[in-house]
């Protein structure tokens, strides 16, 4: 009887010691590095711009903007990372007076000016991941991000997040519902 009390506050002791680290190395969490992207905007028919490549880089974060000059001939730039943080801060600015087109509901979907969607795909990697996550929890601000970048980087990414509910018969009649998650490569 001696041996198992002793045996028993062991295996007390080391599931509590076990229970401690887990909660210990938790709190240990590493920052989550912005991911620098390298993006392809193209200007629309209506004058707005929406996102249609996104690549992840180790290089600094950068854009070719697609735009079409008075003749509908394509023309490309390049956007660096300073430019790039230049406007998104200024539209940054204007989400803090409330007066900025990422706020609007419905705005991102036909298309945004360049600041706006610079900013709402490429936030984290610009301004940090602090403003970034803070834009992102307001709802018409990730809708419209969501709208504005039509790259299929992005897609893949929102793709592997959804889950499906499906329901199916047993055997027995009975009727048996199950949850999965689909997931893609790199997402």
């Amino acid at each position: 009887m001696k041996y198992i009390k002793s045996i028993a506050s062991g295996v007390m002791l080391g599931t509590a010691g076990v229970a401690m680290m887990s909660l210990m190395s938790g709190c240990e969490q590493k920052q989550q590095e912005p991911q620098n992207k390298f993006l392809v905007i193209e200007q629309q028919p209506n004058g707005k711009y929406v996102v249609v490549e996104e690549m992840p880089t180790e290089g600094p974060t950068r854009a070719i903007i697609r735009e079409r000059d008075e003749y509908g001939n394509v023309r490309e730039r390049f956007m660096n990372e300073d430019e790039m943080k230049a406007l998104a801060a200024q539209e940054y600015q204007k989400v803090q007076e409330g007066t900025s087109e990422t706020l609007r509901e419905g705005s991102g979907e036909a298309g945004m000016g360049l600041a706006g969607t610079i900013l709402a795909v490429a936030a984290g990697s610009l301004l940090g991941n602090m403003i970034g996550n803070a834009l992102m929890n307001n709802k018409a601000f990730s809708r419209n991000s969501q709208a504005a970048n039509r790259s299929a980087y992005s897609r893949s990414k929102n793709y592997s997040k959804s889950s499906k509910t499906s329901s199916r018969k047993s055997f027995f009649g009975s009727s048996k519902s199950s949850s999965y998650s689909r997931s893609s490569f790199g997402g």
